[in-house]
């Protein structure tokens, strides 16, 4: 880990007025006690408030007074991709990364990344690498779907993590800066869509063990998930083919509720 290493943590938030509150108590004194022993240098807590509807920002901004590092930016634009995006854009660190609202990621363990990364341009915490504590254990149906789906990212786009979907990565600034304008909103896609970018570069993501707890209010529902997240690796896939003009046919003949949007370019 560099001396000089200071760190953006995003935080994409829709509607988390019950849950984020832990979540910005536990990450402010835990960077705060690591910024006041040397640990890191500097570091920033950015919320992105993702066109909430509760009481979210209330929540915010009293931990906003606590903690100096907290701030937050407002999106109307609903959707973790494009919430996610905006947060790299503001981000003032060397090292820039994100996690869930929910506190399903401790703060001792997104540390465990900062600590990794070394000499690699990404790290992604892997929920399913030998040592990684999961609690509580998750339904057989989830982990099915989950292998399904990374099965899928790697024969699709021949990407080596075994679960690009885990809420919590960080990557260097310099990287993540050369491709967030190449970068599509493509919704259940938007993590392998990212880490696609970054290996279309020539950028080094490792993976780390973590701790990952499963948190009450969950909005996955797996019925309507599974079907969606297939169909946006497929469009994905298609992006970056010869056949994107498909992804265009099927845009404007499927329901709004089923598009899954992307920035062509």
């Amino acid at each position: 880990m560099e001396e000089e290493t200071k760190v953006s943590i995003i935080i994409p938030a829709h509607n988390e007025e019950q849950r984020i509150g832990r979540t910005l108590e536990e990450y402010g004194k835990f960077y705060n006690a690591k910024k006041k022993s040397g640990k890191i240098k500097d570091f920033e807590v950015i919320i992105v408030l993702n066109a909430c509807k509760d009481n979210t920002l209330k929540v915010v901004k009293k931990f906003e007074r606590k903690f100096k590092e907290i701030r937050h930016i407002e999106f109307k634009q609903a959707g973790k991709g494009f919430a996610i995006i905006e947060g790299f854009k503001v981000a003032k660190c060397n090292l820039v990364g994100f996690v869930d609202a929910d506190n399903a990621t401790p703060p001792k363990s997104f540390y465990d990344l900062i600590k990794n990364i070394n000499g690699y341009d990404g790290i992604i915490a892997n929920r399913f690498l030998k040592g990684s504590i999961i609690s509580p254990k998750q339904p057989l149906s989830r982990i099915i779907a989950s292998r399904c789906f990374n099965f899928m990212v790697r024969a699709l786009f021949n990407i080596n993590s075994r679960d690009s979907q885990c809420g919590a990565k960080l990557f260097k600034k310099e990287a993540i800066q050369k491709i967030i304008k190449n970068l599509g909103i493509t919704k259940w896609a938007f993590d392998v869509d990212l880490l696609y970018q970054l290996k279309r570069k020539g950028y080094k993501v490792e993976e780390c063990i973590t701790e990952w707890h499963d948190q009450r209010g969950s909005k996955l529902r797996l019925k309507k998930t599974i079907p969606e997240m297939g169909l946006a690796l497929i469009r994905l896939r298609l992006v970056y083919s010869p056949f994107r003009f498909v992804v265009r046919f099927y845009d404007k003949i499927v329901p709004e509720r089923l598009k899954i949007h992307h920035r062509f370019k």
